[in-house]
């Protein structure tokens, strides 16, 4: 991409305008794992914002910045929240149109056939 692709779009990152207002107005709180950047206001912290490294999509943001975001709690997340457990798995972002998205037997893009009908549905037909 060049110099000028985010001039003016807010799908795959900040936009110069958000870039701005959040370096004036913003102190940057913190980053995730994936290179999300967390705001807090300087005149008022109880606005908070992320601008996502990449695709603008929430589900990217995980558990522990997303209830910092939400004001669930307003400690950060490192020192508010327990660290996560061995059995717990890493959170994943929506993989809805992806490869990866579940597809049962018996759709287009599953895999199988799909089970046949058990024969307790009876077919509407006008009268």
């Amino acid at each position: 991409m060049g110099l000028f692709a985010n001039a003016f779009t807010w799908w795959n990152g900040a936009s110069w305008g958000t870039s701005i207002f959040s370096r004036r107005n913003g102190k940057e709180v913190g980053r995730d794992e994936d290179g999300n950047v967390y705001f807090q206001h300087r005149s008022d912290p109880r606005r908070r914002w992320v601008i996502y490294s990449g695709s603008n999509d929430s589900s990217r943001v995980p558990p522990g910045w997303n209830a910092w975001l939400r004001g669930t709690i307003d400690e950060l997340p490192e020192a508010a929240l327990p660290a996560r457990r061995s059995f717990e798995q890493p959170p994943r972002p929506n993989l809805t149109g992806t490869r990866e998205a579940y597809r049962p037997d018996g759709s287009m893009g599953g895999k199988g056939i799909r089970a046949p009908a058990t024969g307790d549905y009876q077919a509407w037909t006008p009268e």
